[in-house]
């Protein structure tokens, strides 16, 4: 059986601490590898050794660091299929949306080729008599970005391009559930020209997350995952004097306005609702028709949609719309989830708990489903899925449907689908979620904006890539300069208030 190690100092290395887990087949339920899950001594050596590499790399000028991520994109591009094949081996996501996970990433690499832009500082001539002012942006040092399952190529890639550009050394600790990925990305940095040891890519679980915590030499954090965990690593990350950037989880809604296209908003919540099996931070998981008459239509467009998605393993072909979940934990999480909707009282118009796919029987597949008439105080409303469900949630009007998504604790993204641009408009301006979609249901900015949530979706100032990522990854210094005039007549070195 495989074993998956660490990556090293440019190297891979087996792990020593005598502790693993296994990495499954979705699609079968076989476990088809195990990784190494590293001690605190095995994460402080790399750290070490991290820092050791870091300050030849954070003195390289930022246009040599660029050229690096330049090498790297045309990389990522050549292995493409090869990258997107470890992810729907691990993961169980199609092929195509695996080939997106990484596309999604790479656009980061591409927007971090303008690192020495982003870096440029400030400059003030005379601030003074005979003083000039300037501020410059200085790497960090030794960062660690702790990954989730469900994107394993574009969270890692998020979070070491722009630590990297930025001069840094960066701790990887990618998700144990799919590690083989992150670890061939490590590769393709080294091939790409970045010198050993300035990239660790460590696995484990809450040992190594809580050997990233509490040492010193981080000097910063950016986490993707659950809000429980999110908020546990913001605390004792910010508390230990580090910076940190969590991103939790979501229940994203869209609003569906009487007069929007129906046909358009069903394929949108389709497509958003249930691709990648659900298990998706942008997901739409509510869909909040105002007016029963809209509501009554949307229904009537969605059935015969969901019924007729196809599920499957990758290896079925590109028609497949989505795969199984990650674990027959998180399928067991679904179901028990499914029967809490049902016994409270909502209306299962699409049942999927009895899919069983032929020849897959032990596999983590879970059919698609459809609820309506969900109510707030419902679980299924409340909790964050991370599956192939969609709940629906009638409105009476516009203002109780603003209120439903801006009431509820997560504030990820959102969505309003509407021919009213006034509304839209309004809808944009007054509501309390990060990222917004008019007309398009799954808002994930481009690379070179920012990519954050509001309220228990995000923890921390600076969001994800974009600028923000630059101001995470660096800290600002200031120097106030000042050389003698007039020195043949002799020099004047007192500090003179401004006339």
């Amino acid at each position: 059986m495989e074993q998956i190690g660490h990556w090293i100092d440019g190297k891979r290395v087996a792990g020593t601490s005598g502790r693993s887990a296994d990495v499954f087949n979705p699609a079968t339920g076989e476990v088809q590898a195990q990784v190494a899950l590293a001690s605190k001594a095995e994460m402080d050596a790399a750290v070490a050794s991290a820092a050791k590499a870091q300050k030849a790399w954070g003195a390289t000028n930022p246009q040599r660091r660029a050229r690096v991520m330049m090498a790297l994109v045309g990389l990522i591009n050549r292995d493409m299929d090869k990258l997107a094949e470890a992810i729907s081996r691990e993961h169980g996501k199609t092929f195509p949306d695996a080939k997106g996970d990484v596309q999604r990433g790479l656009e980061v690499i591409e927007f971090c080729i303008g690192a020495p832009h982003l870096l440029k500082g400030e400059f003030t001539d005379s601030a003074g008599p005979g003083i000039d002012m300037y501020s410059m942006r200085q790497p960090l040092g030794v960062v660690a970005g702790i990954t989730p399952f469900n994107f394993p190529a574009m969270i890692p890639l998020w979070k070491m391009g722009p630590a990297l550009a930025a001069g840094n050394a960066m701790i990887l600790k990618p998700s144990e559930r799919d590690p083989s990925c992150p670890m061939l990305l490590a590769e393709l940095c080294q091939e790409a020209g970045l010198p050993d040891g300035v990239l660790q890519v460590i696995n484990g679980d809450k040992e190594a997350v809580d050997a990233i915590l509490d040492n010193d030499t981080v000097q910063a954090v950016g986490f993707v995952g659950s809000t429980p965990i999110a908020q546990y690593i913001y605390s004792r990350a910010t508390a230990n004097g580090k910076r940190a950037q969590c991103f939790g989880g979501a229940k994203n809604h869209m609003i569906i306005m009487p007069d929007a296209d129906m046909d358009l908003a069903a394929d949108a919540l389709v497509g958003a609702g249930y691709g990648a099996a659900g298990e998706r931070c942008m997901a739409i998981s509510v869909a909040v028709p105002v007016g029963e008459e809209t509501a009554d239509r949307l229904i009537e467009k969605l059935v015969p949609r969901i019924e007729a998605l196809k599920v499957g393993p990758y290896t079925a072909g590109n028609d497949v719309d989505f795969g199984p979940v990650v674990t027959a934990a998180a399928k067991a999480n679904i179901e028990r989830l499914v029967e809490t909707g049902v016994a409270q009282g909502a209306e299962l118009v699409v049942d999927g708990r009895d899919f069983k796919l032929q020849g897959y029987e032990d596999g983590f597949f879970v059919g698609a489903h459809l609820f309506d008439r969900v109510t707030p105080d419902m679980d299924i409303y409340r909790t964050e899925i991370f599956g192939p469900v969609l709940s629906t949630v009638r409105a009476a009007s516009y203002e109780e449907a603003l209120g439903l998504a801006m009431d509820h604790e997560y504030g990820n993204g959102t969505a309003i689908f509407t021919r009213d641009g006034d509304a839209a408009r309004d809808f944009a301006s007054r509501i309390n979620i990060g990222m917004v979609g008019i007309n398009v249901p799954i808002p994930v900015p481009l690379a070179y904006h920012t990519f954050g949530g509001w309220k228990k979706s995000g923890f921390g100032d600076l969001n994800q890539h974009g600028p923000d990522a630059f101001r995470f990854y660096t800290r600002t210094k200031t120097v106030t300069a000042r050389w003698p005039s007039g020195i043949k007549d002799g020099g004047e070195f007192n500090f003179k208030a401004m006339e």
